[in-house]
């Protein structure tokens, strides 16, 4: 029988279980803590969160817990309206945004994780240093030939209908982190954040550089792991669907050889 263990300084241990507030409407939270700098395993810390005395979701837990019980405690938060991203997280076994999960969808203990799979940089703070630079590896602006005009490229309606489902991304990473594919070869397969981002300028009608655009897509890694096991549009808090994109390219692939 094999048996897998993981590197050291991997495993989660038992944390501090902070004081409860003489409060009568508590929910329980466990929180993922590591500071690589301190050479010491992650943890779990306990807290216990006054629900009459915060806000509705969990980045109002959050804050909650850092404002008035640990100041210590690591995490990013920008818009705090489901627009940035920053706050991508694993709550309660789902990849989210915790300004837009709501405390009162989740049962039990609410755990949260960074999202996995990636270096942590310190407790909720993923490193997202490969994820931002295969984004920048597709080029995703407009690229044109033809001169440009006096004043706008203009769009039909339907083709900028073509769009939707797609420039709606924010890069938050919930869907490539929720990717097994992504997991296992995050260094070279794209993942399907940035793939639906490359889709949305190759169906750009705008935009004159499919083919170069294809060419550098036509690869065994960076598009062809998906195995469309659609995790990513199940996790995706914005509702789109990476897979179809994927799919979509891969059909693009297809037809220029034809």
């Amino acid at each position: 029988m094999v048996e897998f263990r993981l590197p050291k300084n991997s495993r989660i241990k038992p944390g501090k279980t902070w004081p409860r507030p003489d409060a009568k409407n508590l929910r329980e939270f466990a929180i993922y803590r590591y500071d690589p700098d301190a050479g010491s395993n992650p943890r779990l810390d306990t807290y216990f969160v006054d629900m009459d005395a915060c806000g509705p979701m969990v980045l109002d837990a959050l804050l909650w817990i850092k404002n008035r019980i640990d100041p210590t405690l690591t995490l990013r938060r920008s818009c705090r309206e489901g627009v940035c991203g920053s706050c991508a997280m694993n709550i309660g076994g789902l990849n989210t945004l915790a300004c837009t999960k709501a405390i009162e969808e989740l049962d039990g203990v609410i755990k949260v994780y960074p999202l996995p799979h990636l270096p942590v940089v310190k407790d909720l703070v993923p490193d997202l240093t490969t994820f931002y630079a295969q984004h920048r590896s597709i080029e995703p602006w407009l690229k044109t030939v033809t001169p440009a005009p006096a004043s706008e490229w203009l769009q039909s309606r339907d083709d900028r209908e073509k769009l939707d489902g797609l420039y709606e991304c924010i890069l938050c990473a919930c869907c490539s982190t929720s990717c097994p594919s992504y997991w296992w070869n995050g260094e070279r397969y794209l993942g399907p954040a940035v793939l639906l981002q490359a889709y949305r300028w190759l169906i750009d009608s705008r935009d004159e550089a499919t083919g170069e655009r294809l060419d550098n897509l036509e690869d065994p890694f960076r598009l062809y792991r998906c195995h469309t096991i659609m995790n990513c549009a199940n996790t995706c808090p914005k509702g789109l669907n990476p897979a179809k994109a994927i799919a979509e390219i891969k059909k693009m692939m297809v037809e220029r050889r034809i």
